[in-house]
């Protein structure tokens, strides 16, 4: 078998979507959106900084390889990454109490941002200036990230919100300036727009040479996104009054979620022949629907998949299930197999994956 763009895609977003649900249906819910998602979470952290700023080259032990133990190697490697994140959070952010509480798995969520931004927005400026080798400024700018998400975190959110419910942890409250209720949507919507621009291939800011200079690059973008995710924030909070968390799983999750589709497992071929900005309205289109989709696939298949889950205020169940199965579990599951596994066996060719944005020279 050696399928083509965009079945490959569709193929393999399907098996990996059946397996994610396989392995969500192995838990309870307490510790599916408990400690599995945290742990799942933070190996998003790591895989992300494995794609944007090692490029799959490192480790050489692993990269060298060819698959499927290259596939293996890779995300043996996320997953102890992935257990060092976990752990250093626990301890600095959790306050050691089991289970995650919710500060620490909203912490580690806008983690999942902040090392998005720093990896692609900026595309590993300034640590690639500081270190030229890739592997360790990797490692750096994983480390950048996580202290400005830290000090962001302890300084913004705050979970008075949350007092005299069973999972508020007084301790663990930074009593920041902004509920974070409202925070966390708005980092998945701001993140949503970062893929939106990648939709368009960075078109507009691809034909001002000087701005694909970073750091004029990662000014630029960050200053777009912030602008749309707010935009779109507040459309939805305000003017179309939806519950943060309904609009957090409804709108920016689904739609990321589809754009993984579209640009990931589908390698942006879906409308390789159209120039831009067509490309990516395009794009757009097509994110939605996928988002959509299997948002809804998702949401037929929970009640047989972790029981039965009330929907909406207080608890807000059905919401965490659904973000947590997209983007904690399916999420990093489409990555090892699209990105480390290059698609084997369903791609016998190892070929390079295609790029989603253009490099910054």
């Amino acid at each position: 078998m050696n399928l083509k763009q965009p079945s490959l895609g569709i193929v393999a977003t399907t098996l990996c979507c059946v397996a994610s649900l396989a392995f969500i249906a192995l838990f309870d819910f307490p510790t599916f959106v408990g400690w599995v998602s945290y742990y799942t979470m933070c190996v998003v952290i790591v895989q992300v900084m494995m794609l944007a700023l090692w490029r799959l080259e490192y480790p050489r032990f692993a990269a060298a390889q060819a698959q499927p133990l290259r596939g293996i190697l890779l995300t043996l490697v996320a997953l102890i990454g992935g257990a060092a994140v976990c752990a250093v959070s626990f301890v600095l952010v959790g306050g050691g109490i089991s289970p995650p509480a919710p500060m620490l798995v909203e912490f580690t969520i806008v983690g999942v941002v902040m090392t998005f931004l720093v990896s692609i927005v900026w595309g590993g400026w300034p640590s690639n200036i500081r270190l030229k080798g890739a592997m360790g400024a990797g490692i750096l700018q994983l480390a950048i990230g996580y202290l400005i998400n830290l000090l962001l975190f302890r300084t913004l959110f705050n979970y008075a919100f949350m007092q005299g419910a069973p999972v508020y942890v007084a301790s663990l409250d930074p009593q920041g300036l902004f509920s974070a209720a409202q925070l966390l949507p708005l980092y998945v919507t701001v993140l949503a727009a970062m893929f939106t621009v990648m939709g368009f291939d960075v078109w507009p800011l691809t034909k001002n040479p000087r701005v694909m200079q970073q750091p004029a690059l990662g000014v630029v973008w960050m200053l777009a996104i912030l602008a749309i995710g707010g935009a779109v924030f507040y459309a939805g909070t305000v003017i179309f009054q939806m519950a943060p968390m309904i609009f957090l799983v409804s709108v920016p999750v689904a739609y990321i979620f589809g754009m993984i589709v579209v640009l990931n497992m589908c390698e942006n071929s879906l409308f390789a022949g159209q120039s831009q900005p067509v490309k990516g309205m395009l794009n757009m289109v097509a994110a939605i629907g996928f988002g959509t989709a299997l948002s809804f696939i998702y949401r037929m298949l929970m009640p047989s998949v972790s029981g039965a889950l009330p929907s909406g205020p207080p608890t807000n169940a059905a919401q965490l299930w659904l973000a947590s199965a997209l983007l904690a579990v399916t999420f990093p599951v489409l990555v090892v197999y699209a990105a480390f596994f290059n698609f084997w066996p369903l791609r016998k060719v190892d070929a390079v994956v295609s790029k989603t944005h253009p490099e910054p020279s």
